[in-house]
């Protein structure tokens, strides 16, 4: 296991990197736009992911590989997941090399944007279409353009490795898009209020068939 140690006071702290947990394979147990529960060896990890994996996850109930960051801050230890290496190297990079941008961000970047995409948008100067992925705006863009635009060649393949938040309010029943958009949007950043004014004007221009990913996709190309 990869560590580090700081000496502190003459007392020797064991610092551990934010991969010491490289991935999780196990059966998945629960999945929602942003988030998902999985099972190794009768243990459940609570794994927060992008869109773009949680669209290209099997039924509950299947195995599945997911690879993993894990965030150590004082008062969390936070997993998140990823169906793609490219995906995983993308939201490293973001976390670790642009300013201002955490882990939050970084997922709303990867679920507002596909790596292609984002690749083509860094490559170009594309600041306008990086600036409407929802919490980045045209100063955050202008960095990732800066501080990304020689970096990007070092993403992953992007080969798939395998096939009700709190303060979300109350809904009506048979609202269920409309209830799984808003609890992911709220797991995303945005307060409640917002994020249920957010969803259903996106429900009111895609239609009430429209799938809840592109229903979050929308909310998270408009101003949160």
């Amino acid at each position: 296991m990869d560590s580090s140690f700081t000496f502190v006071s003459g007392f020797r702290i064991l610092r551990f990197r934010g991969d010491m947990i490289t991935f999780l394979n196990g059966k998945l147990v629960e999945a929602q736009p942003g988030q998902a529960t999985l099972e190794v060896h009768g243990v459940g990890y609570e794994v927060l992911i992008p869109l773009s994996s949680f669209e290209r996850l099997p039924p509950v109930g299947s195995e599945v590989r997911m690879l993993t960051h894990l965030a150590i801050r004082e008062d969390a230890h936070q997993l998140y997941g990823f169906l793609t290496a490219a995906e995983r190297d993308l939201f490293r990079m973001l976390i670790h090399t642009v300013s201002g941008i955490g882990p939050k961000l970084a997922l709303n970047v990867l679920s507002g944007m596909s790596v292609a995409g984002f690749s083509r948008a860094v490559a170009s100067a594309d600041v306008k279409a990086l600036a409407g992925i929802s919490g980045v705006g045209k100063k955050t863009a202008e960095r990732i353009v800066m501080e990304l635009k020689d970096k990007l060649g070092g993403l992953g393949a992007g080969i798939p490795v395998a096939p009700g938040q709190p303060g979300v309010p109350a809904l009506p029943a048979g609202e269920a898009r409309l209830q799984d958009a808003v609890a992911a949007l709220v797991s995303l950043g945005f307060k409640s209020a917002d994020a249920l004014t957010a969803a259903r004007s996106a429900i009111a221009v895609l239609g009430p068939d429209a799938p809840v990913e592109q229903i979050i996709r929308s909310c998270l190309r408009r101003p949160a």
